[in-house]
């Protein structure tokens, strides 16, 4: 057959020539991004800022052995997710390729060898602690920390271990999904690792962030009663709302662990999520009942404007632990638990693949209640 040229193929469709064949004229570099073999995804660059976050393209990701690719459903941001974009979590920089957030939710799409506890169609998720799936913690659990050592969620396919995936029900929303993972298993492990919570306890939690509000809905599903700090008296009604039994406005009350103490008739709080750090520890002991656990997670309050009065921890049998993360297992429990019981993660925004830097900028400004999300589709 002789060659169809451009002006052959308007003349013939202008005289109604049906029995002319036509050919495609669409030149191949307008091919979809997948079917050149490409995706998107973030990286953090040079970690000097919000401005840092840059939207690159990556070849289509190949699952190794005891690897799997998940598309993308939703993604959540954590705090330490603005420190990576600053250079300045765990005091250094990560790669700047790193493809960031430890918290995300998908489908698998691929399989690598030798891989037998998902299959391509499943709906799942990750510990962040990819290489931490169950047992004591060892400080090793960092070089594959999601985001961070090794790449994460914001990216429209992951590559990930096959072994740090937790499957999702279908009845858990892949926004619900991405929300969960570590917010959930730090909470988890210092509620019932650490602070073994049985029914009537008073856990005491700072903050409306997303871990303070996760902490809130794991101590009402216990049994306990949940008590909040906040500067913002809108937001405390809000916790109220969501099952908060006591609440305090830290900067009405600076003495803040005195007025917990009264409105638990004198007994003290008996488990204490900390995320804020040393700047609050000394008003943490002073809700303390005796024999009291704190799991000391965070330091977003900066230094100490003075030194904790640690004979309280003596004369009160303080139990304070660090406590980073934890494994696939408590997330698989986590999982169980939220199936069964309905809770849902209090989400605050969620914002799209396209607008992520918005999602980051959004957390930055510290007004958000409970997670900020970012949902692919």
């Amino acid at each position: 057959m002789s060659k169809i040229t451009r002006r052959d193929a308007l003349r013939a469709v202008s005289a109604g020539m049906a029995g002319l064949p036509i050919v495609s004229l669409a030149a191949p570099r307008n091919r979809s991004r997948e079917a050149r073999g490409e995706i998107r995804a973030y990286q953090v660059g040079d970690q000097k800022g919000l401005d840092s976050l840059t939207l690159t393209q990556r070849p289509d990701p190949v699952p190794g052995p005891g690897q799997v690719v998940v598309r993308t459903r939703a993604a959540a941001l954590n705090n330490r997710d603005s420190s990576v974009l600053h250079g300045r979590y765990l005091g250094r920089k990560v790669a700047p390729e790193r493809i960031p957030l430890a918290d995300g939710a998908g489908d698998v799409i691929a399989v690598g060898e030798g891989v037998t506890r998902v299959a391509v169609g499943d709906r799942v998720t990750a510990v962040p602690f990819t290489s931490w799936a169950d047992g004591e913690f060892d400080p090793s659990v960092f070089v594959a920390d999601l985001g961070v050592g090794v790449d994460g969620w914001l990216t429209e396919k992951a590559l990930l271990p096959a072994d740090a995936l937790v499957k999702v029900s279908d009845r858990i929303d892949y926004t619900d999904a991405a929300a969960l993972s570590a917010v959930g298993v730090t909470a988890w492990s210092i509620l019932h690792g650490l602070g073994a919570v049985k029914p009537g306890d008073v856990v005491l939690t700072l903050g409306t962030g997303g871990l303070s509000m996760m902490a809130v809905q794991l101590a009402k599903m216990a049994g306990a009663r949940a008590a909040i700090t906040s500067s913002s008296d809108e937001k405390l009604a809000a916790a109220r709302a969501l099952g908060a039994d006591i609440t305090v406005n830290y900067r009405t009350h600076p003495n803040w662990g005195e007025k917990i103490v009264e409105a638990t008739d004198g007994h003290g709080v008996d488990i204490v999520v900390e995320t804020v750090g040393a700047s609050t520890l000394t008003q943490s002991l002073a809700a303390c009942a005796p024999n009291a656990r704190i799991g000391f997670v965070g330091s977003l309050g900066g230094q100490a404007t003075a030194v904790p009065n640690f004979g309280t921890v003596i004369r009160k049998n303080v139990t304070i632990k660090g406590l980073t993360g934890g494994t696939r297992r408590t997330l698989e429990r986590l999982h169980r638990a939220v199936e069964a019981s309905g809770l849902r993660p209090v989400i605050d925004k969620v914002f799209s693949f396209e607008n992520a830097p918005a999602a980051f900028a959004h957390l930055a400004k510290g007004d958000h209640m409970g997670k900020v999300v970012i949902r692919f589709d």
